[in-house]
């Protein structure tokens, strides 16, 4: 074979592969519509590696630093959303996919009324099957204000899913309290002022303090009134005892068995209940040493969970804010927990009062996690305590290491925990809930 018979050979040879590779590309192609769905993304894990408790997998997760205090959960999108501070006086909400990681939509950059070295407040709250996001914060009129008055609340209202964004300023004298439990944004003095926001439309509903539908027959609930929430049949108010909801139900009627039915108290709220205090019937052999607390549902008012707890282990002025597993069956509020499922409740202490367990967090396995000998929530979060976690199947609390810091929270099957850093970076962090076997 000649040397140029052996060039054409070797010519032919390779352009027979290329065009088998070609082939093989182009059975390997196809439409859009027939290509495969990507795979979600994996995150390998974040940088810090927290002490946590074994129910969580360091290695699965994600991690953002530079965030504001508070963060929020919208469990029907999956997302978490937190604010970033993108210059000395503007912010901005921002959103991440609370399995992967992967950033979601971000709002636009505003200026809060509030102190530029302050972050804005941060909610979300549910209206029938829509979740929504809210900052909000409050002073003085600046130049971009909307309204005319000495001083409002500034709010922005956030679809969870797709981030359309709604500003609503409402005109308003004095330190507000704003809380986002019920269907609607309320807006109170800690008394009987208040003002509602519909979330789905911006509109501002006021009612006047003689307004507030008080029950006949009830001198207690013109004393000390407050507007405590707001529900999807009208605002709860309480008074010095007893509540109701105007328009609605009142708690004399709703009375679990072995209380006295006028000395109900609410003391907080989540989505779709709120927990009340009742002192034991007259006479009964523990009246003096124990109450109830009683989980009612918003709507009727109907006791759903109850657990008998020691006086006064829990004081009036640091009523247990409840917090609610991203499914909705669980509750739990300081020492308390609640299996809506089961109906039943546990009061975490022992027989004589001493030892409380206050609780951080719960995931929809019904594992919560908390500290005995912990001040409250804010002191279990920053390693205050005795680590503890509870398995509410069960009811039975086990010791943790002392190290380990606890979840501030969990959503769609992660925890979610904070840290700041030697240069006091806050961070939040999700570590991914270990899968049984």
């Amino acid at each position: 074979m000649t040397k140029r018979q052996k060039i054409v050979r070797v010519s032919l040879i390779a352009g027979v592969l290329i065009l088998v590779m070609l082939l093989v590309l182009a059975s390997c192609g196809g439409s859009k519509d027939e290509a495969k769905p990507e795979k979600p993304v994996v995150n390998t894990g974040p940088d810090t590696q927290l002490n946590v408790p074994d129910g969580y997998n360091t290695r699965r997760g994600w991690e953002i630093s530079d965030v504001s205090p508070q963060y929020a959960v919208a469990s029907a999108t999956g997302l978490v959303a937190y604010l970033a501070r993108i210059d000395e006086s503007r912010y901005q909400l921002r959103t991440q996919n609370a399995v992967t990681g992967k950033a979601g939509w971000s709002g636009e950059a505003w200026r809060p009324l509030a102190p530029v070295d302050r972050y804005p407040r941060l909610l979300s709250l549910t209206k029938g099957d829509k979740q929504y996001f809210v900052t909000w914060s409050y002073g003085r009129l600046g130049e971009y204000a909307l309204a005319s008055a000495d001083s409002l609340i500034s709010l922005d209202v956030y679809d969870a899913a797709t981030g359309e964004q709604r500003r609503v300023e409402v005109p308003w004298g004095d330190a507000p309290t704003v809380t986002s439990a019920g269907p609607g944004i309320l807006i109170s003095d800690g008394k009987a002022l208040s003002a509602v926001v519909d979330p789905s439309t911006g509109e501002v509903s006021r009612t006047a303090p003689g307004s507030l539908g008080y029950p006949k027959g009830c001198p207690n609930c013109k004393k000390l009134t407050e507007v405590r929430g707001v529900t999807s049949k009208g605002l709860l108010v309480s008074g010095a005892k007893e509540f109701w909801v105007r328009g609605g139900w009142f708690s004399r009627k709703v009375a679990p068995k072995g209380t006295e039915p006028t000395s109900g108290v609410p003391a907080s709220m989540s989505y779709g209940h709120v927990l009340a205090k009742w002192q034991k019937k007259k006479g009964a052999k523990d009246a003096a040493t124990h109450e109830m607390w009683v989980v009612h549902a918003l709507d009727t008012g109907k006791a759903v969970a109850q657990v008998r707890c020691r006086k006064p282990a829990i004081s009036s002025g640091a009523d247990p804010q409840l917090v609610s597993s991203p499914d909705g069956r669980y509750l739990i509020a300081g020492r308390l927990a609640f299996d809506l499922d089961e109906k039943k409740g546990y009061c975490f202490e022992e027989t004589d009062g001493t030892r409380p367990l206050t609780l951080t967090s719960v995931a929809d396995t019904g594992v919560a996690y908390g500290a005995t000998k912990a001040r409250n929530v804010t002191d279990a979060l920053s390693g205050g305590g005795n680590p503890v976690q509870v398995n509410l199947v069960t009811g039975e609390p086990e010791p943790l290491a002392l190290n380990v810091r606890l979840p501030a929270g969990d959503a769609t099957g992660m925890g979610l925990f904070r840290w700041t850093d030697g240069k006091d970076r806050p961070h939040l962090i999700a570590y991914a809930l270990r899968e049984e076997n």
